[in-house]
């Protein structure tokens, strides 16, 4: 019989080889939302092209909700809650198909007025 003692078994490896990898995706998404963040927006934050209906998606990807109008200084959604909230406009870092915003979903969340 062999003796495996001192070696580390393909499970324990493959486990290292993991939680590596989840640290470099977590320090590489870090990395990502401090470049968006310091750096210019690359598309157009044109609020004239917010329309009625559009998604509003959060830094992270999350949808926050739907367009229903721009108020003043603000874009009043409808929360995945079914609620109506209030985001600021210097929030948008570019518009295309969905309103992008340059704050994360708990950002977001924990900015907007009701």
């Amino acid at each position: 019989m062999a003796d495996f003692r001192g070696q580390r078994s393909a499970d324990d490896s493959f486990a290292d080889a993991m939680r590596d990898t989840g640290t470099a995706v977590a320090e590489g998404f870090d990395l990502v939302k401090d470049r968006v963040r310091t750096k210019e927006p690359r598309g157009c934050a044109r609020l004239d092209d917010i329309v009625a209906g559009m998604d509003v998606v959060s830094l992270c990807g999350c949808c926050v909700g739907t367009v229903d109008h721009l108020e003043g200084n603000s874009i009043e959604l409808t929360g995945r809650d079914g609620r109506h909230h209030f985001i600021p406009v210097d929030t948008v870092a570019r518009v295309d198909a969905h309103v992008h915003l340059n704050t994360d979903v708990f950002e977001t969340k924990q900015g907007w007025g009701s």
